[in-house]
């Protein structure tokens, strides 16, 4: 009898992975067959929001399910990452994640979360990038003369940012340590009293993202010495590229994709990968990235997951040579 009890044992284990990759193919099939919810770690109306909700759209045009963006501010987004780390992993719970998802496992401690193990990289959307902005009363107009004013006064020249651990301050740190200056660092709390505070001249300079910048920059009450990407911004055509000030291959940028729980079936996370990819291709996608000051990026699942790991790796040294608390 045993044979036979062997036999059966095998061929219900046989029979319920067959069920369960059944259950599987279907739900691959049938996704998405409701609305999808889309995080985003931040409050309404910047430019982490503006991308998930045009990204949101053109998925929910493609596959013709409401993809939903929920917001959920608070704890430098880690309340955000927390709650998409123990959804439900079905692929109905997304985050449209940026540098703040690799950033914060450098900057608290203890470690919040493992992005890396607790989170799957779907798909990289694309990148904003930061710039440097003065009040234009200011003496230096290039990148240069705020080096050389910088040398010339050692920690003495102020810059703005949204708050410590910003992706904006980490860009002016991983700046100021490639041009071998100290400027003095003022954290905000956000982007919009960092730049009034810099428009009124209670300090010089500001790091923001591109798209914060534009209305003050047009209206020539700040001016941007530089934006810190390799490519020149379409909303700021005549601004230099940090590269092009001096720098190449440096690039401090804010990137944005998309991650969903660690155990999302992986034919989901194709399925997600793979539209995600056709949006990128939209003229409407295309135009409202340009629109922030930004540039799609496709690429692979495997492209984006690299990213987040080089990034905590690169914000960890910052970090801890420049001894960086959140705030």
């Amino acid at each position: 009898m045993k044979p036979i009890r062997s036999l059966t044992q095998t061929l219900c284990v046989v029979l319920a992975a067959f069920s369960s990759s059944l259950v599987l193919a279907q739900t691959t099939t049938n996704y998405p067959n409701k609305p999808v919810k889309m995080v985003v770690g931040y409050a309404p109306g910047g430019a982490v929001d503006v991308v998930a909700r045009t990204l949101g759209q053109s998925l929910a045009a493609q596959l013709g399910q409401s993809f939903i963006v929920e917001n959920k501010p608070g704890a430098g987004t880690n309340i955000a990452v927390k709650s998409v780390i123990t959804a439900e992993p079905d692929g109905y719970t997304l985050m449209m994640a940026a540098n703040a998802l690799a950033a914060n496992m450098a900057l608290y401690q203890p470690m919040p979360f493992d992005a890396e193990k607790e989170l799957t990289a779907v798909s990289l959307v694309g990148r904003v990038p930061v710039v440097i902005a003065a009040n234009p009363n200011v003496p230096y107009t290039t990148v240069a003369q705020l080096i050389a004013a910088a040398k010339a006064k050692p920690g003495q020249i102020a810059f703005a940012s949204p708050g410590n651990g910003s992706t904006p301050h980490m860009a002016i740190e991983f700046f100021a340590k490639a041009a071998g200056i100290d400027l003095q660092h003022i954290p905000y709390k956000g982007g919009s009293p960092a730049i009034t505070d810099a428009i009124g001249g209670q300090l010089p300079l500001v790091a923001v993202n591109a798209l914060e910048v534009l209305p003050h920059a047009k209206s020539g009450k700040l001016k941007v010495l530089a934006v810190l990407s390799p490519t020149r911004s379409a909303i700021y055509p005549d601004v230099p590229t940090i590269t092009e000030s001096g720098f190449p291959g440096f690039e401090a940028s804010v990137w944005y994709g998309v991650v969903a729980p660690a155990a999302t079936p992986k034919p989901v996370v194709q399925k997600l990968h793979a539209e995600i990819q056709k949006a990128l291709q939209t003229k409407e996608v295309k135009e409202r990235m340009n629109a922030v000051g930004g540039e799609v990026i496709p690429g692979s699942s495997e492209m984006f997951a690299n990213l987040i790991r080089s990034e905590r790796q690169r914000y960890e040294k910052l970090v801890r040579e420049a001894n960086i608390k959140p705030d």
